[in-house]
């Protein structure tokens, strides 16, 4: 069977932990692609490395800081299509997070953290729609959260208590530049797209913020949902502000793992509808009802929720 991402070459940010970004690298990798990874953790990139080449695949290693203008990232696209070609897709997954209450935060903590989150984003996007557009092909994905979102009040949800004003309000920004990148490149060939988990993926464990276990996601779910978003047809799949498990419920898409061989048991989308009510009623349960229908083009719900 074809490679969904043969001969494509990848840039993925973040790639240094075992989540979002190692799994959604290895995933590419295992499709064809070839992965110019980053992140400041050198050891933790060597271990992505070494994971992609067992599989087979090919992979540039690109320790940076990406919260540091100078600590890296402007040379990352140029070493990239240096070594492999120019970028097919890019996948910005880097995140900086602590909670804090709005007037907590320093100057210089918002300025460190907006780098990260949302003002290094904008620059890798800068520098490769250029050659997207020009090749007519290319596709982006903005790794984002539910703390973007807007919580209802008052009475207001516990999420709009629970310290995370800075991580939402960068995520939010990184949303609303996704949409103004789609929009400009409408037509072109290019898909921009933004991603978050349903509630959280398991490695997030640790945050404090989702007490129950079953709430976690196994990474092959984002990894599944970011290669449906990097490889779909951009005139039809595109401005998206997609959460994983509602995205694979709409494609009727199965969930394979990171090699992309065998189905991942209990996280098809026969499944998906339990999976997704069981984290709306967590969101209920934090004052939060219908908490993943917004009602906009950018985010459906699928319709086999509604009627289900």
């Amino acid at each position: 069977m074809a490679r969904s991402c043969e001969g494509s070459v990848a840039l993925v940010t973040g790639a240094s932990q075992g989540g979002t970004g190692r799994a959604v690298a290895i995933r590419l990798a295992a499709e064809g692609a070839k992965v110019g990874i980053t992140a400041r953790s050198v050891e933790g990139l060597e271990e992505t490395r070494a994971r992609i080449e067992q599989a087979g695949g090919s992979v540039l290693v690109m320790p940076a800081d990406l919260g540091d203008p100078d600590g890296g990232r402007a040379t990352l696209v140029e070493r990239t299509e240096a070594a492999f070609g120019p970028i097919d897709i890019l996948i910005n997954n880097a995140v900086a997070h602590t909670l804090k209450r709005v007037d907590e935060f320093t100057l210089e903590e918002l300025q460190w953290y907006g780098q990260v989150n949302l003002w290094a984003p904008w620059q890798l996007m800068t520098q490769v729609l250029p050659g997207m557009r020009e090749r007519g092909r290319g596709w982006i994905l903005n790794l984002t959260s539910f703390s973007g979102e807007l919580p209802p009040g008052p009475p207001f949800a516990f999420k709009a208590k629970d310290g995370s004003s800075m991580y939402g309000a960068t995520k939010a920004a990184l949303n609303r530049l996704t949409v103004a990148a789609a929009g400009e490149n409408e037509g072109l060939g290019i898909a921009v797209n933004a991603l978050t988990p349903q509630v959280a993926i398991v490695n997030a464990a640790g945050s404090g913020l989702v007490p129950n276990p079953d709430l976690f996601e196994p990474v092959e779910t984002m990894a599944e949902a970011a290669l449906a978003l990097c490889t779909g047809d951009p005139a039809a799949l595109t401005g998206r502000i997609a959460y994983s498990l509602q995205l694979l419920l709409e494609l009727d898409r199965p969930v394979y793992d990171l090699q992309g061989k065998e189905l991942v048991q209990g996280w098809q989308p026969a499944d998906l509808v339990a999976a997704i009510r069981s984290r709306e009623e967590f969101h209920r349960g934090n004052q939060w009802p219908n908490p993943f229908d917004f009602h906009r083009v950018h985010t459906p719900y699928p319709e086999r929720l509604r009627t289900s």
